[in-house]
């Protein structure tokens, strides 16, 4: 190849043909998910994908033989394990475009900007916030560390110049089996993980009288109370804490109130009761929450909300003279992501959301988030009815945890796996370890979830 055609294809229309295959094998794909479960990658993967200098003609080919077969296993109907999205056909396609426009989305005058934003509008009005800013992230673990450097920034303004040395030990409060991204913002800020405080939850909430005491105890130690966590949907359990509880003490104590609310967010677009599950959160000062979760938009994608936009541009807005804004040209434009967080050079992630939303539209994905509620709420009545089943926690929302009453949980939940019956993650419930389906499964039906319990039984009566 010669200067200026190193890298494109020698012969593009042998490329289109490539590419043509490699689109039908993924509509192939997504069309057999219920027939391809988890599979567990092959004992030379590594030799597989190992970097050859030379170049290979048929990666394509080869990606599609050794590396997609062995993916997670989230697209299949039956995949709960954690709290992983499933993709949707209409991502996929929006993903190819935004890789062929390539466009760095950190700034300047171009389309993707007003993508963005418009992203950011339709999250404000599902919010129920008028006004504010907000950033399209890579999850809530990096929205949550904008989100609390904001908050840092509003109570101790000097702090971006001269930096956390001399400040009072930060405190930052959390109910018990809160997310541990809100533990990692601390530690990355340098507040370290005893800024965090977890407070008692009973029944998966927050205990406000105790999140009162223990604010009244930092304070009388010579601690320095910034925020409070309030959690719309818990990892663990599914549950809700009192939002608009949460934001009462924010207020009457002068404290940030940060939503983590990475799937609970989205129960606002379901049928009642479960859309007024995050009541109150529309009074948060920032929000976190993943697309690539409940939304089933492509990982990844998250995104922060921001109540204040002045305080947003202040904590993070650097412009040297080689970023300057020019009032023509494609240095133009009058919003630019980089000033709203810490990455310049930045994705298009926002086009798979918005042809996700687009697309799809509101009424089904809010009738696919209602789906996975019943769901979950069909087979906690399944495991209390089983006679080799109990129901470790009430089903809140899209949650379900189940005890067996013999047999390890994690080895049942392994052989499942195995099996590609069904994917379960575990966890703890009352120190005792439990089976956790997170329904985030926009291909689920109420088969499967039937299927799946007389699968689980069948393993316990086994052992």
């Amino acid at each position: 190849m010669t200067e200026g055609h190193r890298l494109d294809p020698s012969d593009w229309d042998a490329f289109a043909a490539d590419l043509h295959r490699t689109a039908e094998a993924c509509v192939d794909r997504l069309r057999a998910a219920r027939d391809l479960p988890w599979q567990e990658p092959p004992a030379d993967m590594a030799a597989r994908v190992a970097i050859r200098d030379a170049a290979d003609p048929g990666v394509l080919d080869r990606i599609l033989r050794d590396v997609m077969p062995y993916a997670t296993g989230n697209t299949h109907p039956r995949f709960w394990g954690w709290v992983h999205g499933t993709g949707t056909a209409t991502g996929v396609a929006a993903e190819m475009i935004a890789a062929t426009m390539n466009a760095n989305l950190g700034g300047r005058d171009q389309g993707g900007a007003y993508v963005e934003r418009a992203v950011l509008d339709w999250l404000r009005g599902v919010a129920g916030w008028p006004e504010g800013s907000g950033l399209m992230t890579s999850g809530t673990s990096q929205a949550t560390i904008l989100a609390l450097s904001c908050a840092r920034m509003r109570a101790l303004p000097q702090v971006r110049q001269s930096g956390i040395g001399g400040l009072p030990p930060m405190r930052v409060y959390i109910a018990m089996g809160g997310h541990s991204c809100v533990k990692k913002a601390l530690e990355v800020m340098g507040h370290g993980a005893d800024a965090i405080v977890q407070v008692a939850a009973p029944g998966g909430r927050m205990d406000l009288d105790a999140l009162r005491a223990a604010i009244a105890a930092d304070r009388a130690a010579g601690r320095h109370p910034l925020a409070v966590v309030g959690t719309a949907g818990s990892v663990n359990l599914g549950t809700y804490d009192d939002l608009a509880g949460v934001a009462d003490v924010a207020r009457a104590e002068g404290l940030w109130f940060h939503a983590d609310a990475a799937f609970g967010f989205w129960t606002r677009l379901a049928d009642a009761p479960w859309r007024d599950l995050s009541a109150g959160i529309e009074r948060a000062d920032s929000i976190a929450m993943d697309f690539h979760k409940w939304m089933a938009v492509p990982y990844s994608a998250g995104a922060v909300l921001i109540r204040d936009e002045a305080l947003h541009l202040a904590t993070f807005r650097e412009r040297p003279e080689y970023l300057a804004a020019g009032g023509a040209g494609l240095a133009g434009g009058d919003w630019w992501a980089t000033d709203y967080g810490l990455e310049l050079s930045r994705g298009f992630s926002a086009l798979k959301v918005w042809a996700t939303v687009q697309g799809l539209g509101v009424a089904a994905l809010g009738a696919q988030i209602t789906d996975n509620c019943r769901q979950a709420a069909r087979m906690g009545e399944m495991a209390e009815a089983s006679d080799l089943l109990d129901l470790a926690a009430p089903v809140v929302s899209n949650l379900c945890v189940i005890r067996p009453r013999r047999g390890d949980a994690a080895a049942l939940a392994a052989q499942l796996q195995i099996s590609g019956e069904a994917v379960f993650s575990t966890t703890m419930v009352a120190g005792q370890s439990c089976l956790r389906a997170a329904i985030v499964n926009h291909r689920t039906t109420m088969a499967d979830v039937t299927a799946s319990i007389h699968a689980l039984e069948a393993a316990v009566a086994a052992v």
